[in-house]
């Protein structure tokens, strides 16, 4: 790929091949609405156009030579809208948050938060913020160590235990993030001349193992299990099948038991995903696989403390075999520091909430219901979501961080999602709904939420 700057009608210099335009985009959306315009797609730069993936390769000897055209690009979307991601918080992820606009750089109080994941609302717990405050004064700030070496605790020893006595498996073994989990036992188990096939919406750590393992990867139709059969087809040798409990931007579940029956006739290994429904799914929480009554048929069980436990981490579970040679050939898990000590306490203790509190997850469906009705009374589409993951679909990439500039404004922090996270065209919020949202935050929300789509023409 050439600079940047050469792929505008062929012209040199700046985008386009004018002077950029230096005022931000809350400057000239002041101006227009100062002269009676309608906010319009003329008032965004050119640079929207474009996105990372025009950035990813380049010509050339230099490793930075993309750097510069990529600043330059960068320079005019942040303000445009992209400045909406990383948005400093400073207060606990709740259910209202007071957020740092960093584009204009005053602080947004008591935003309704439907950003944060917390499904259960539990890491602003006091339970859970003294089991922190007790783990400080015995074991410091972090682990300093590995976990081969030095850096395993009498809590993480703990916390293992606990959590495959929840999934009711022999054994689990914990790694920093949700992303080295998935990384690090595709990585682990799989080599070259395997066969790896996952849902094409699996998310990046998913994909990335697969790179890492250098088997060969397929991907099936995302929810088809037709196309994983005919995908596994005819391949003789060690065959793995990677799924997600539920998607993390569409929301909707995996068809489980179908995909667990072909799984079955081609031998295939299953691993599931369970980051976004595991403590929150199945009679006793353990999950999606507990919800389709298949525990026992997934081989393989992973989840992550940072969604519904309101923590850091991750975890597989599965047998007592599989996790001792995991152990030795996870490379994102040996070759990284253990969780800090203190991260561990309070999943410990958000952990035995979560069981002990099984009105949680009712809270948290009942909330689900509730939100998932106003936005379709609104006539707001939410694609196929049955979870508390609710996409807010926008399908206007043009306009989604306009929309959301305005969401911010009236007081919803709430993320945009767009291409290439999403496919083109299926820009959209994520919305995540907790148990702790209140009735009146509920519909508050999504009273605000309709009036700005309806504004912008997303709905009538």
């Amino acid at each position: 790929m050439e600079d940047f700057d050469r792929h505008q009608d062929g012209r040199s210099g700046t985008l386009g091949g004018s002077e950029p335009d230096t005022r931000s985009a809350r400057n000239r959306i002041r101006e227009a609405e100062a002269a009676g315009e309608e906010r319009s797609v003329e008032l965004l730069p050119e640079a929207l156009d474009y996105d990372y993936t025009n950035f990813y390769f380049g010509a050339g000897d230099d490793p930075f030579a993309l750097l510069e055209p990529f600043d330059e690009w960068w320079s005019q979307v942040r303000p445009a809208g992209y400045y909406q991601y990383e948005l400093p918080l400073l207060t606990a992820p709740g259910t209202q948050v007071s957020v740092r606009d960093t584009l204009t750089g005053e602080v947004r109080h008591g935003l309704l938060n439907f950003a944060s994941y917390n499904y259960l609302g539990l890491s602003y717990r006091d339970e859970v913020k003294q089991a922190i405050k007790d783990a400080v004064d015995v074991y410091g700030g972090g682990a300093s160590g590995s976990p081969i070496l030095s850096g395993t605790t009498d809590l993480h020893r703990r916390l293992a235990q606990e959590i495959a006595r929840f999934k009711g498996k022999e054994a689990a073994l914990l790694f920093p993030t949700g992303y080295s989990a998935n990384v690090g036992t595709i990585a682990g188990l799989m080599r070259s001349g395997d066969l790896i096939v996952a849902d094409q919406w699996a998310h990046a750590s998913i994909v990335d193992g697969m790179i890492l393992s250098k088997a060969k990867s397929r991907f099936f139709r995302h929810n088809k299990p037709e196309d994983l059969d005919r995908k596994l087809d005819g391949f003789e040798g060690k065959k793995l099948v990677v799924v997600e409990g539920v998607y993390s931007m569409d929301g909707d579940l995996a068809r489980l038991p179908a995909i667990v029956e072909v799984c079955r006739k081609h031998g295939a290994r299953l691993m599931i995903d369970e980051a976004h429904s595991a403590f929150v799914y199945g009679a006793g929480g353990r999950g999606v696989v507990e919800h389709f009554g298949l525990e026992d048929e997934v081989d393989i069980h992973l989840g992550t403390f940072s969604k519904s436990l309101g923590g850091q981490g991750g975890y597989i579970c599965g047998s007592a075999k599989l996790i001792n040679y995991l152990r030795g050939f996870s490379r994102s898990r040996f070759f990284s520091c253990a969780l800090a000590p203190t991260v561990v306490a309070g999943l410990l203790k958000a952990l035995e909430l979560a069981e002990r509190e099984p009105d949680l997850r009712d809270r948290l469906w009942a909330n689900v219901r509730t939100m998932q009705e106003l936005l379709r009374e609104a006539g707001i589409d939410i694609a196929e979501s049955t979870s508390q993951v609710i996409p807010i679909m926008v399908r206007n990439d043009t306009r989604v961080f306009a929309i959301g500039e305005e969401l911010l404004r009236e007081g919803v922090f709430i993320n945009p999602v767009k291409y290439p996270a999403v496919p083109k065209h299926k820009s959209r919020f994520r919305m995540s709904i907790s148990a702790a949202h209140t009735s009146d935050e509920l519909e508050r929300g999504a009273a605000i939420i309709a009036g700005v789509l309806r504004r912008n023409g997303i709905i009538a």
